[in-house]
């Protein structure tokens, strides 16, 4: 058999943690930092608000354009129309090339044509560069039809080339009504809007990459003085600290003073424990030591004086016990006390190799290097001390101590493994010993609470202590401890 007493995750704790509960969908944001969600939100709203600005400017520059290129078109109608007014047989008229040779090209994409209504293509005149097909009437046009009214739309050529077209209604009184239409090329007009949507993306994106910069900047000076806080803080919980100094903003100085407070607090409390606690086992101790002392004047080989050393004995090791966990509890988690793992477990195996020098054991020790533990000295000297005693007893030459860190980043665990090359201990049998003071061989010197003090104090610290199989052919033990153990920078 192995061991007194070995305590075992399955005392202090299941063996492995809950999953976390996986949060809505639509929560995901919640979590993000404020500079993130201040630096998502700025941009979107400015993403946003320059679109609509473009598609405002586009479809304005593009009123423009169209407005310009019917300008053109309506003097040629008119110039139409004016010849048809003019004194004369209507039908006879000459109507010219309206001073642009563009008119006499053919398909060149300025077309002119006069017809009465529904007149029929042989009695329709058109410029010489509309060849032999009827210029048709503008799609979805905008405007009345009404004598003297202009429409616009736009159509096709029989070349299909896109069309801006111009249609105006003449009334000649006794002579009738004479539709004029006007025709010119609409990929003038795309070509404009091309050149200006690229000119727009260019300084709109331009202009949104500024925006953006001037935004991260500004989230980078207004969230300095929380960054700086957050520094403090961590000054604190390393132990580099023991409070938040400097000035801030009125809107963070109540809140620095407020943790200011809180921790003043719980120095306080736990201040008052410790005291608290050296009074109660000085307060414990000595009626023991009165009381074991009048068992030996007694009569020091009676069975009832041996009864009550054993009993006071025992008592004495419980008291330490509870008191030991009770000043554990106190100071597990105090901001900004460390300690230094590697000189913790030198000096130990200094003491057990002095201890168990008639064993001649070998002591292997793997530390990270700055490696260093979130809490009091002599609770890592009561954890790592009890797990390599109770190595060194049951080892047949060799004791290997091992202590890194798992998880680097937020979320750190502190890794401390003990093992033997002893008889090892069976899986049931490791069940067995996470009872307090139970040991399973009395040949083996102790109280039996070695174990479950390692225990205990690992779950103080939110951790947990586990037996395994060792390598070496004994028996593993594993505390784990999570929190701020971590190599110093």
């Amino acid at each position: 058999m192995n061991a007194p007493a070995r305590g075992v995750a399955g005392s202090v704790g299941p063996e492995t943690e809950a999953a976390p509960a996986r949060a809505p969908a639509w929560r995901p944001w919640r979590r993000r930092s404020i500079a993130v969600r201040l630096a998502v939100s700025a941009l979107l709203s400015s993403a946003l608000i320059l679109l609509i600005a473009g598609l405002i400017l586009s479809t304005l520059y593009r009123e423009t354009t169209e407005r310009a290129f019917d300008s053109r078109l309506i003097v040629y109608a008119n110039d139409l129309a004016t010849n048809l007014v003019s004194p004369g047989d209507s039908e006879g008229r000459a109507l010219g090339t309206l001073g642009d040779p563009r008119f006499d090209l053919p398909l060149s994409g300025w077309y002119w044509q006069v017809g009465r209504p529904n007149a029929k293509p042989r009695d329709i005149r058109t410029s010489r560069s509309l060849v032999g097909v009827p210029l048709p009437p503008p799609d979805n046009a905008v405007g009345e039809a009404g004598a003297g009214q202009l429409r616009k739309g736009y159509g096709r050529a029989q070349d299909e080339r896109p069309l801006r077209i111009i249609e105006r209604t003449v009334d000649l009184g006794e002579e009738g009504r004479y539709v004029v239409r006007v025709a010119g090329p609409s990929d003038e007009i795309e070509s404009d809007m091309r050149r200006f949507s690229m000119a727009l993306v260019t300084t709109f994106s331009m202009l949104g990459l500024s925006l953006g910069l001037t935004t991260l900047l500004q989230i980078r000076f207004g969230l300095a003085p929380l960054t700086k806080l957050r520094a403090a803080l961590g000054a604190i919980r390393r132990g580099e600290a023991d409070r938040i100094s400097g000035d801030y903003p009125h809107d963070i100085a109540p809140l620095a003073g407020e943790v200011n407070l809180l921790i003043e607090t719980n120095r306080e409390i736990l201040e008052r424990a410790r005291t608290q606690v050296g009074n109660l086992a000085h307060a414990l101790k000595t009626p023991l030591s009165i009381i074991v002392n009048e068992a030996e004047a007694v009569d020091a080989s009676s069975e009832l004086a041996g009864k009550i050393r054993e009993q006071a004995a025992i008592m004495r090791d419980q008291v330490n016990y509870h008191l030991d966990r009770a000043r554990a509890a106190a100071l597990a988690g105090t901001l900004g006390t460390f300690t230094d793992v590697e000189p913790v477990v030198a000096a130990l195996i200094r003491t057990f190799g002095k201890i168990y020098r008639d064993k001649t054991l070998a002591f292997d020790a793997a530390i990270t290097p700055g490696l260093r533990f979130r809490g009091e000295r002599q609770d890592l000297e009561e954890m790592i001390g009890n797990l390599v005693d109770n190595a060194s007893k049951w080892a047949a030459g060799r004791v290997a101590i091992r202590a890194e860190v798992i998880g680097q980043g937020e979320y750190p665990h502190l890794i401390v493994t003990v093992e033997d090359d002893g008889p090892g201990l069976p899986p049931e049998a490791r069940v067995a010993v996470l009872k307090r003071g139970r040991r399973l061989d009395e040949t083996k010197p102790g109280s039996g609470l070695g174990l479950s003090i390692v225990a205990d104090l690992a779950t103080l610290y939110r951790g947990r202590l586990r037996l395994e199989a060792a390598s070496l052919g004994g028996l593993r033990a594993v505390v784990e401890i999570p929190g701020d153990a971590s190599p110093k920078a």
